[in-house]
């Protein structure tokens, strides 16, 4: 999956090849995001992958608050519910973004 966030980021047209990184966030509160793609140091997609459906993912929450114009998807293994949350983040079935990508 990693691999398919940076690729699709990567080499979507019309960017073309971007310096972009693949990174985990955790800071020192003990709030962590899974996968976080930046662009030149700033996130520009966030995802947060549960086994199950569950609440909005407090640590996505607060990144999505500091970097607003980043892409935030929350991701279940086993859920089946597909919605864009009032704060921004899309909350779906891991397969709607895999498909996504290709």
């Amino acid at each position: 999956m990693a691999q398919a966030l940076v690729y699709d980021e990567r080499f979507t047209p019309p960017h073309g090849p971007l310096d972009l990184e693949l990174r985990y966030f955790r800071d020192t509160d003990g709030r962590e995001v899974d996968f976080v793609i930046t662009e030149r140091g700033r996130p520009v997609k966030m995802v947060e992958c549960k086994l199950t459906e569950s609440r909005l993912d407090r640590s996505l929450r607060y990144l999505k608050r500091r970097y607003p114009d980043a892409d935030a998807w929350q991701l279940s293994a086993t859920g089946d519910r597909d919605y864009l949350a009032p704060e921004g983040i899309r909350v779906c079935p891991a397969p709607t973004l895999l498909k996504s990508l290709i």
